[in-house]
């Protein structure tokens, strides 16, 4: 079942690369639109003295898109925080099945956390709230989080069945003297 040849390793490898490629390339978009918001802003602000009303708010969405699509691209690059604290404790025997269980376990709280986050985006919806300062509904934008956080459980839950799958662990940092 988690042989490297089998249609499954395939299906899940080619899921994760074309994933990782719409993630960074909304990512891309969202920062650009995050760095041209804010500049133009500022300029706005040194020529005519004040700024643009709308900026904060979409810079805030765009920043929304950066942050929660990140965390899947550092999840992607085992780029992710972890604290290596505990890696001592047990014996390195265990470690394949340790990192296993631990996918799983990320898998788990990043479907909980999207479920729970698209029940406030369903809400959200339901509610047509809008933003004060753009006067638009913001489901749009709250529907990043469970998006990014179902992604990520779908990566990690990958990870556990295909672990060749899983990008290589980041060298320790070296401790200065």
């Amino acid at each position: 079942m988690n042989k490297s040849g089998s249609t499954g390793f395939r299906l899940a490898s080619r899921w994760l690369a074309r994933c990782g490629q719409g993630e960074r390339l909304i990512t891309f978009v969202a920062f650009m639109i995050l760095v041209f918001v804010v500049f133009a802003d500022v300029a706005v602000r040194e020529i005519s003295g004040t700024g643009l009303h709308w900026a904060r708010q979409i810079g805030v969405y765009a920043n929304l898109g950066v942050v929660m699509l990140g965390m899947g691209l550092a999840s992607a690059d085992g780029a992710h925080l972890r604290p290596r604290f505990a890696d001592a404790w047990l014996p390195k025997a265990w470690a394949p099945a340790l990192e296993t269980l631990g996918q799983w376990l990320m898998a788990a709280f990043c479907a909980a956390f999207a479920a729970v986050a698209g029940s406030v985006v369903a809400d959200s919806l339901l509610m047509q709230e809008r933003s004060a300062v753009l006067r638009i509904v913001v489901w749009p934008f709250q529907a990043l989080i469970p998006l990014a956080f179902g992604l990520a459980a779908i990566r990690h839950a990958l990870f556990a069945l295909y672990p060749p799958l899983r990008p290589s662990a980041p060298a320790p940092a070296e401790q200065g003297s």
